[in-house]
């Protein structure tokens, strides 16, 4: 396991640990890891919180095996329950596991390190590799597919919605001129491309495919339409005083949880009422106060730190019955560029 450690480096361990740990100083407390990855967090919350236990949620079956065989080694498996699901199955696997409530839930939002170095993920440009990109690889649909699929249109949708990238038209028509002569099934091709693509004189820092690659991994994995689904099942089944505590490593996955907890730190009342009823005070209380980012220790230590964004909620009160609905809906929603990806792969050939 000593392997494991040099490879992960959990982001703002101890900021975490402190957020969390409050929820848990309750006999048969539990927290949920809801992106367990190779338990960097997990096993840090078990070694604080003796009288906790943890049901740690992974899509990914590698990453869910080396992070049991850690937690036991850790001398922590009587106290810790592994699953293999996506974490926007959470009310699902709560149930399953006869789980009413929880005291905390945790969220690391951003890649593993197993996801990150291993060569065949194809989750990073910093090497040539196939373009997989799957969290979960028993699922069908990877980058490689969207690039050989997904018309213009779509392909410079998902870049500027997923990746922010202003150059989202030109790089789709030069995907769909290159493959008409062979695919792009790999990272360093998608790389080159972008790279003749996109002006030197107006790009950002960095390699000028990072948004693109953010976009591609976003849309293989429904990122954000899972993570919006997720937040309102969490809400419904903390337990009161229990806490939600999120990482994220980009902006619209930042946006999507800021945007949710603050909905729940706000007086459910029209503007301007001088009394706010008992039953439409806030349902969140604020407990980072903005989002934590990594100092410049951290980000010496850990370079992947530099863009994470720490938040985290209490739950002040029961929820209202019209927040449970509210709640309810939303878990059950499909973002409409969400369901247009369905219906477009469903509807696809191969497209030029």
């Amino acid at each position: 396991m000593s392997e494991l450690n040099a490879i992960h480096q959990p982001v703002l361990l101890d900021d975490c640990v402190s957020l969390v740990s409050g929820a848990l100083q309750r006999e048969h407390s539990t927290v949920v890891d809801c992106t367990l990855g190779l338990a960097g967090h997990a096993t840090a919350f078990l070694a604080a919180c003796p009288k906790a236990s943890l049901i740690g949620i992974d899509r990914d079956a590698e990453a869910l095996d080396l992070a049991t065989r850690r937690v036991a080694q850790e001398g922590f498996a009587e106290r810790f329950t592994p699953v293999h699901a996506a974490f926007d199955e959470f009310a699902e696997v709560l149930d399953g596991l006869g789980k009413e409530r929880v005291e905390a839930v945790f969220m690391d939002l951003g890649l593993s390190s197993l996801q990150i170095d291993e060569r065949e993920r194809g989750f990073t440009y910093a090497q040539d590799a196939p373009l997989d990109m799957r969290m979960d690889t028993s699922q069908e649909l990877t980058a490689e597919q969207i690039l050989r699929d997904y018309d213009v249109s779509r392909l410079a949708f998902i870049f500027h919605e997923y990746g922010e990238e202003r150059f989202s038209r030109p790089i789709a028509k030069a995907i769909v001129r290159q493959r008409e002569e062979h695919p792009i099934t790999s990272s360093r091709q998608l790389s080159e491309l972008v790279d003749r693509v996109v002006p030197k004189a107006r790009r950002p820092a960095g390699n000028p495919a990072k948004r693109v690659f953010q976009a591609l991994r976003i849309e293989v994995n429904g990122e954000l339409s899972k993570l919006s689904r997720t937040l309102p099942q969490i809400a419904t089944r903390l337990s009161v005083g229990g806490r939600l505590v999120v990482e994220s490593y980009h902006s619209l996955e930042d946006r999507t949880v800021k945007r949710f907890m603050v909905k729940g730190m706000k007086a459910d009342v029209p503007p301007g009422l001088p009394v706010i009823p008992d039953d439409a005070q806030p349902i969140f209380r604020d407990l980072t106060h903005g989002a934590i980012k990594a100092d410049e220790e951290e980000i010496g230590r850990n370079p992947r730190s530099a863009s994470v964004r720490l938040r985290a909620v209490e739950l002040a009160r029961e929820l209202p019955e019209r927040w449970v609905r509210i709640f309810d809906e939303e878990s059950r929603e499909t973002e409409p560029h969400q369901e247009h990806s369905r219906e477009h792969r469903q509807s696809s050939g191969r497209r030029r």
